[in-house]
């Protein structure tokens, strides 16, 4: 019996289809079983397919029930808002951690038999249920306004060769929100991010002296649950200086640095640059004391809470090369915080303090916080913004 596809089934039939017409009873008989032997189908089967093929007609498909209906692609949209949109890949394992929390919470009124299909639901399904409600939301979307030293021997290049299952080694970076023009004073970004779990820490501060940066380095490391094994940077002074190397030295910290020119080296936090900072803040400039100070509170606050507990990734497994083509191969979509806590390299009680704050964080209530900050930054963009053009 040969091995053959629907299509190649058909072509054959209809190649046969003439020669049977002609034929009589026995002579039939002999083609159909010829034709099941070739295909392996059942004689049945090709009598149905050869009466369609006669009377000019398609066989009229079954109408399956749908499995996941409204209910169940309502739930899955306002899941979607919560999270911040992430792909079916992403949500999925939100959907199986959070949905009982958020039911709890009364952010999601479904009944039992709806909870236990969104649980079910596959990565690919999410996707395709959720595709009308982001062609929807791309359509309606609005973007903001698009805008080697000595010491540098001494510190040590790395590239991306990054030990996924060490804790404790940060890529930093800064963010210019100077919006279309460098000229003067203007609020910088420091963003901060664990390789191996992805944890994201934030501070903002006024320009870009050393001295400020160091200060907000230090007040990140005092709020990370995890011990610091290392940094690693780009080769901006604001990095690369006497300050922060003495300090490295003195607390017996790895300090590294990319090769210039080459954002590839850190792209992990070119990337978190990107979605924790750029895609909330945009790209507008921030240069007074009240639009710093609400960044601020944004970044210590509600941001890193929502990002590292309820927004996952996806760290790389593999990379091969298939005909001249990389193939990625990717892990189970996480939140950091799940891969602190299964990292088991995080002091206990350090841990208890993690396990207790996510027991009472709710996920949706956050969004909702964070967007009020967003809306009343902008707003105070939109009155200095005025105030200067009356000026």
């Amino acid at each position: 019996m040969l091995r053959m596809d629907m299509r190649s089934r058909e072509q054959y039939l209809k190649a046969l289809l003439g020669r049977y017409l002609k034929a009589r009873r026995r002579g039939k008989s002999a083609i159909l079983d010829d034709y099941c032997r070739t295909t392996g189908m059942a004689r049945k089967s090709v009598l149905r397919k050869v009466r369609y093929l006669v009377l000019g007609q398609a066989r009229p498909r079954k109408k399956r029930p749908p499995v996941y209906g409204r209910p169940v692609r309502i739930a899955l949209e306002t899941l979607w808002e919560i999270f911040d949109r992430p792909c079916g890949q992403r949500l999925k394992p939100l959907v199986e951690e959070e949905l009982d929390r958020l039911r709890d919470f009364g952010e999601i009124k479904v009944d039992a038999v709806t909870a236990q299909k969104l649980k079910r639901v596959s990565a690919a399904t999410i996707d395709r249920l959720l595709s009308p409600k982001k062609t929807e939301w791309v359509a309606q979307k609005k973007y903001g306004r698009v805008g080697g030293n000595l010491l540098a021997k001494k510190i040590p290049l790395k590239l991306t060769d990054w030990d996924l299952n060490q804790i404790g080694y940060l890529e930093m970076d800064l963010v210019l929100h100077c919006g279309a023009s460098t000229a003067g004073e203007y609020g910088h970004s420091l963003s901060a991010l664990e390789i191996g779990s992805a944890w994201w820490e934030g501070e903002v501060v006024m320009g870009r002296a050393q001295e400020r940066i160091f200060q907000a380095i230090k007040d990140i490391r005092a709020r990370t649950p995890f011990a610091w094994r290392g940094i690693d940077s780009d080769n901006d002074n604001a990095f690369i200086n006497d300050q922060l190397y003495r300090y490295t030295q003195k607390e017996n910290l790895a300090f590294t640095r990319s090769r210039p020119y080459r954002k590839n080296d850190n792209a992990r936090i070119e990337q978190k640059n990107f979605t924790h900072v750029r895609r909330p803040l945009g790209y507008l400039r921030y240069d007074t004391p009240a639009e710093l100070a609400l960044i601020q509170d944004l970044y210590r606050n509600e941001l890193r809470l929502y990002k590292n507990f309820f927004q996952p990734v996806m760290r790389l497994k593999q990379k091969e090369r298939v005909d001249g083509k990389p193939r990625r191969r990717h892990e189970r979509a996480q939140t950091p915080y799940r891969i602190l806590k299964a990292s088991g390299q995080i002091a206990p009680e350090k841990l208890r303090e993690l396990e207790a704050l996510y027991r009472d964080l709710n996920p949706a209530e956050l969004k909702r916080r964070i967007d009020r900050k967003l809306k009343k930054l902008y707003s105070l963009y939109e009155r200095k913004k005025k105030g200067s053009l009356r000026v």
